[in-house]
């Protein structure tokens, strides 16, 4: 797969939060980290990126955790993306120009375009099924 494990884990530590957006309660890290198998410390991490950024916002305390500052229709997989893997790295290969090299860069270019486009057009809320919540009934 194209992305990291750093991506994936905050995908899904996200849309955790968001099948429980609107509880009055915040969401333990605990919760989600067993929920899926995460690793805790790395979530931790992930976590903190996404408060920096503001998409989450977190409770400390014995009834802590965190939750999503926006509706779950108002985050997309790009504003997740944007922060946790980024990848505005300079191109450091060392090719010669050539008619070749620019022909693969424009498909290179065009598949980092639709992917972006796709990641921003996806809201967390699309990729909850109907029923998200059926699980956490108490």
């Amino acid at each position: 797969m194209f992305l990291s494990a750093k991506a994936e884990y905050a995908c899904l530590a996200l849309l955790e939060l968001a099948a429980r957006h609107g509880q009055p309660r915040p969401i333990p890290l605990s919760e989600v980290a067993d929920k899926h198998n995460l690793k805790k410390a790395f979530l931790v991490q992930i976590l903190l990126q996404l408060k920096g950024a503001g998409l989450v916002a977190s409770t400390r305390g014995a009834t802590g955790g965190y939750h999503l500052t926006r509706d779950p229709d108002e985050i997309t997989l790009w504003d997740i993306l944007s922060v946790v893997d980024r990848h505005d790295a300079p191109d450091d290969r060392d090719l010669t120009p050539s008619a070749l090299t620019r022909a693969l860069d424009s498909v290179w270019r065009s598949i980092a375009d639709a992917r972006e486009d796709i990641l921003r057009g996806t809201t967390l809320a699309e990729l909850l099924p109907d029923d998200a919540t059926a699980d956490y009934v108490i």
